[in-house]
């Protein structure tokens, strides 16, 4: 499940491409690592036209999700003899986000999997935990992924949810913000040593973002798919 990547290329580069008409994310730095529930460039739909804009990584969890965390809270509570108000305690369950979309059959996703929720998400390289190149005592490394060598832009096949409210740190409380997320498929040949479960469905050809920006589900599902193996690599260790 990829949780960072990085992005390179310049706001000018991606409005081009994806001709976004607005664009709002002010300079974006010339090389910056992207993690959970940090602001992020997309281009999404919006009523007034395709927008760059910067959004907050990691859609709504599942309300079983909540609840599940919000009960397992209220029993700790309860073991300590403390009263419990469980209504306001799930109203006030943190939600650290959900990074990555898998399964789009589910009723919690298929409500965001209009035109009007879709977005693309910038990305130059995308990492994922390697296991097998841990060193005893030490952290586990990242593995990178790129399109070739000189990491030239593809996107993520995102979507994006408006002025959601929730918890997302405690030290916050209650915030309303814009949230986005992309898609995972299985991983292609290139991927799947490193992480065998999934792999981020990635769109590297203009047809394929106008597809899914554009086209209804039932078409815009069949990019939910590996990217094929010639256009994906794994970066040199450095």
């Amino acid at each position: 499940m990829c949780n960072l990547y990085n992005v390179t290329t310049n706001q000018e580069a991606i409005i081009a491409i994806t001709r976004a008409l607005v664009g709002n994310v002010g300079n974006l730095e010339p090389s910056f690592d992207v993690y959970p529930d940090q602001l992020a460039p997309i281009v999404r739909n919006t009523p007034e036209g395709r927008e760059l804009a910067r959004v907050r990584w990691g859609l709504p969890s599942s309300s079983k999700a909540q609840f599940d965390a919000a009960t397992k809270r209220a029993d700790k509570l309860r073991a300590k003899g403390k009263p419990v108000d469980f209504d306001e305690l799930l109203r006030l369950e943190p939600d650290g986000g959900t990074t990555n979309v898998r399964n789009t059959a589910s009723r919690h996703w298929t409500r965001w999997l209009g035109v009007e929720h879709r977005c693309v998400v910038p990305v130059n390289r995308f990492a994922e935990p390697d296991p097998a190149s841990k060193v005893d005592g030490g952290r586990t490394p990242n593995a990178w992924f790129a399109r070739s060598d000189d990491m030239p832009l593809m996107f993520f096949a995102g979507i994006w949810v408006p002025q959601w409210t929730s918890v997302r740190k405690i030290k916050d409380g209650v915030v309303t913000t814009d949230l986005f997320a992309f898609l995972t498929c299985e991983p292609n040949s290139v991927v799947a040593p490193i992480h065998p479960k999934a792999m981020p469905v990635l769109l590297t050809e203009p047809d394929e973002l106008e597809r899914w920006l554009t086209e209804p589900w039932e078409s815009a599902r069949t990019l939910q798919r590996p990217l094929p193996e010639n256009r994906l690599i794994l970066l040199p260790r450095r």
